[in-house]
């Protein structure tokens, strides 16, 4: 069939329409009262007006050139066809998204033509829109073709070079149609921009800069801030530039802004509930939180929790509120579900899993060792393969930091076995904080409000699976200095009188210590901070087009947009993690430091496990590991998902690159890694172990590393903070008292009124109502959250068959492994499963509905 000159072929656009909700815009709003009055009635009020906005297109509005990917002009490039136009609204075509608009287009078509590979698009209106697609029917010879935009478009005057689509073809650079070549490159280089100026809002362009936008020294002295990357001494993965001005007072500092520049396709900002969840976050930080402690402080001046049964009113009874504070906070979605509705003006936040079943099970020394391998920070406990622990510390600067205990602390209870063949059967662990933090903790003790110990804890592995804890060593700095090694104190267990008490606190000591490390390592680091050179190489170098762009987009989604966010209201000077958690002002400069060790192969969870000695290689295991652990959820559900994400790696690779040396030739591939060593990960490009990728198995291994590590390790890390954290007695923040010693006044009142003392000793109520806010709203999947196995837009991600079959059947894969998981959750021996709070391990399961679920698994790291 061919089409004579003058006759057309038929596409269907699909936008969005700017003011169907503009996240960007509410949150550089200065107001919340503001942006409820004039934004977010925008779900109800403003549909009417979408209608409106999308027939404006019509007429010489936004118009379409196809580009031909079979037929050359003169130069060599794909021929470019003739201009046309939008033509009729069709408001109700079936399987229209949420506020989605569709509308008709006719090209122009001649059988010289050929067949289109991309299309150039036009907005001669000043507003912008979110373009989701283009499909063409009955094209001659090839029939429909679709091309999966999802990018903002704004006025053509913005741009430098034509705004460029490509059909959902995959083609590796070597095998690109020739037509198509220039375009393709063009592209590449745009997305690259030449590294000069401020960015724009409507910029597209991916580049990298140094942390060094945390501070704020024109502001004060105070709230200045190291810069990470770029030393020796504080190396930094790279973070997205925006180009701003330094700062006045500290060249070497990014002056700062309340809207950071992202590309503008990370932010998509179309009532999109992830986008919607950051602007709660940001609301959350800059307006509701100060509210809530100023009213607190005004009419209660109660800094203090007075019992255990005061922090559960939290959840029980609420804190009763002046109305015009709830005027203020009430009409924002999700902070409105926190309040009563039966006629109390109070605030009152979800009861957290951990205590839903058993009110004070959280207390017993079971459940503080099981959430070591099955709550929120899973992937720090390691086996004791040496003994006493020794410090990998410079002994000229730190002195001798060798444990203090002692084989007499823990043969007491190793049932009958001595230290030495406790050992030998792999049945010791230590959960280690003890390096991490004594560098800083002279610094941290020397502020008023925080006073803390290194820890270390020793654990047995008992035969009923579980695991006990045996000692807790607390050490401080030496008051003479750091060279004359830490003063250290060793605690046993107990449960009653005035040592169950010291034992209570020794172990809140512990989850302090562990609290900043997940949060600042676990979560931010390990996981946001480390992946965002990825998605900038990436997208600097893989062509839309490429396999290995297709393969990790989805695990990019809107990480760059939380990482901006964590910038600028988190992660910041005197931010929430600063002014919440232990490390304080010291917290990323820590983090950057323990960025050192950090290890890129490592990350894979079967060479994190045998790391940490909690597995070894055994190939008669079902994959090819063998936990000494064997009731270890975390570690068990997650090499079923890492075994499901690698074979779906391994499938999806090997039908693009049909040999290794296919891998070595890829030139985008090469340059992509090339970079993302070098410039990304700048700071650690001389180490010896980052893979060469010249192999197909090298590829697989990297692309599922970052996949496991978007996704399912951030799942594990993520989504129990609320769950687990909710409760403040559980995973305290902060430590603001040394223990009691025997014979002083703390010590009596120890004894008086344990409760008291524990609650002076952890996080007060101002830092815990910003601790649950905060990771209330971070715990939350959203409405339109896309799961491991799922994508945006359905199968026409691209034209290949085999690619979409193999996708299924990883879906289908995830869905046998949800039925295993809870199963295993099922099985009553397995009793690291529940614990005494009777809280299922659910971290991993695929899937998840919307809200504080306690399970799911997002594609990517989108809160």
């Amino acid at each position: 069939m061919f089409f004579n000159r003058g006759q057309k072929v038929k596409g269907t656009v699909v936008l969005m329409t700017k003011n169907v909700l503009d996240i960007n815009e509410l949150t550089g709003a200065k107001s919340v009262g503001g942006i409820v009055s004039g934004g977010l009635n925008l779900v109800g009020g403003i549909v009417g007006g979408i209608v409106d906005a999308a027939t404006s297109f019509l007429g010489q509005s936004i118009g379409f050139k196809l580009i031909s990917a079979t037929s050359s002009d003169g130069s060599g490039k794909g021929k470019v066809g003739k201009l046309a136009y939008l033509e009729k609204h069709l408001p109700s075509l079936p399987n229209l998204g949420a506020n989605q608009e569709a509308f008709n287009v006719h090209f122009e078509w001649d059988s010289d033509f050929g067949i289109p590979g991309a299309f150039y698009i036009e907005n001669f209106t000043q507003s912008e829109f979110f373009l989701v697609s283009l499909t063409l029917e009955d094209v001659p010879n090839q029939g429909t073709i679709h091309f999966l935009c999802n990018s903002w478009v704004y006025n053509k005057k913005k741009y430098d070079t034509d705004r460029i689509f490509f059909a959902n073809k995959t083609y590796l650079p070597g095998k690109t149609p020739a037509p198509l070549v220039y375009y393709r490159q063009e592209e590449l280089k745009t997305l690259r921009g030449d590294g000069k100026g401020e960015r724009k809002e409507w910029e597209r362009i991916y580049d990298y800069d140094v942390y060094n936008d945390l501070g704020e020294p024109d502001k004060n002295a105070s709230l200045a801030r190291p810069v990470l990357g770029g030393s020796s001494e504080l190396p930094y993965p790279r973070r997205g530039r925006t180009g701003r001005k330094p700062s006045r007072k500290d060249p070497k500092s990014e002056s700062r802004s309340d809207i950071v520049y992202l590309p503008r396709d990370e932010s998509f900002g179309h009532l999109k509930s992830s986008d919607f969840l950051v602007y709660i976050l940001k609301s959350a930080s800059q307006n509701v939180i100060p509210q809530l402690q100023s009213a607190i402080r005004l009419q209660f001046n109660q800094p203090e929790f007075n019992s255990f049964e005061d922090v559960r009113g939290l959840y029980d009874g609420g804190i009763k509120l002046p109305t015009n504070i709830l005027s203020d906070i009430s009409p924002i979605p999700l902070f409105k579900e926190l309040f009563r509705t039966d006629g109390e003006q109070a605030l009152k936040f979800p009861e957290p899993n951990v205590i839903q079943v058993e009110k004070s099970a959280w207390t017993t020394d079971e459940e503080f060792a099981r959430e070591m391998i099955a709550g929120v920070n899973p992937h720090i406990i390691t086996r004791l393969q040496e003994f006493p622990p020794k410090s990998k510390l410079d002994p000229q600067v730190y002195g001798d930091n060798t444990s203090t205990i002692t084989k007499e602390h823990l043969e007491p209870n190793l049932d009958g076995l001595t230290v030495e063949q406790a050992i030998a059967e792999n049945k010791l662990f230590i959960l280690n904080h003890h390096d991490t933090i004594i560098p800083y903790l002279r610094k941290i003790n020397a502020t008023d409000t925080r006073k803390a110990y290194a820890t270390r804890t020793i654990l047995f592995l008992q035969s009923n699976g579980t695991l006990k804890p045996l000692a807790i060593e607390l050490s401080k700095p030496h008051p003479q200095g750091d060279n004359y090694g830490p003063i250290s104190n060793v605690y046993l267990p107990a449960d009653q009188g005035a040592d169950g008490s010291l034992w209570l606190l020794a172990k809140a000591y512990v989850i302090v210590n562990d609290s900043s490390f997940h949060q600042l390592v676990s979560h931010w680091l390990n996981t946001h901070a480390v992946v965002e050179p990825f998605i900038i190489a990436t997208n600097r170098h893989l062509s839309v087009v490429h396999p290995v762009h297709k393969l990790l987009l989805p695990h990019y989604r809107d990480t760059m947009n939380i990482n901006a966010l964590a910038r600028n209201v988190l992660i910041n000077a005197e931010g929430i993690i600063e002014t919440t958690f232990l490390w304080g002002k010291y917290s990323l400069e820590n983090s950057a430091v323990i960025y050192k060790e950090w290890v890129f192969p490592e990350q894979a969870l079967p060479a994190d496990l045998i790391k940490r000695g909690v597995a070894v290689e055994d190939p008669s295991s079902p994959h090819g590991i063998r936990l000494l652990i064997d009731d270890y959820p975390y570690a068990a559900d997650g090499l079923e998902i890492w075994a499901a994400i690698k074979s779906w790696v391994e499938e999806y690779v090997s039908f693009y690159y049909e040999s290794d040396a296919a891998i070595a030739q890829d030139a985008e591939l090469q340059a992509f890694w090339k970079e993302l060593v070098e410039v990304g990960h700048g700071d650690k490009k001389n180490a010896p172990w980052w893979p060469k990728l010249q192999t197909r198995k090298e590829l697989i291994e990297i692309a599922s590393t970052l996949i496991w590590t978007a996704s399912a390790l951030h799942a594990a890390v993520n989504f129990g903070q609320y769950p687990y954290g909710g409760y403040i007695l559980n995973r305290p923040t902060l430590s603001r008292r040394f223990i009691p010693e025997k014979g002083s006044p703390e010590y009596d009142e120890l004894a008086k009124n344990p409760q008291k003392v524990f609650l002076k000793t952890i996080t007060p109520k101002n830092e815990t109502l910003t601790d649950l806010t905060i990771i209330e709203v971070l715990s939350r999947h959203a409405s339109d959250e896309v799961y491991l196995g799922q994508r945006d837009g359905g199968d026409i991600w691209t034209s290949d068959a085999q690619p979409i079959e193999a996708f299924r059947k990883f879906g289908k894969k995830l869905a046998e492994i949800e039925k295993k998981l809870i199963e295993r959750n099922n099985d009553e021996t397995l009793r690291n499963r529940y614990g005494p709070v009777k809280l299922p391990y659910t971290l991993l399961y695929p899937s998840s509905e919307e809200g504080l679920t306690f399970r799911g698994i997002p594609n990517s790291i989108s809160i």
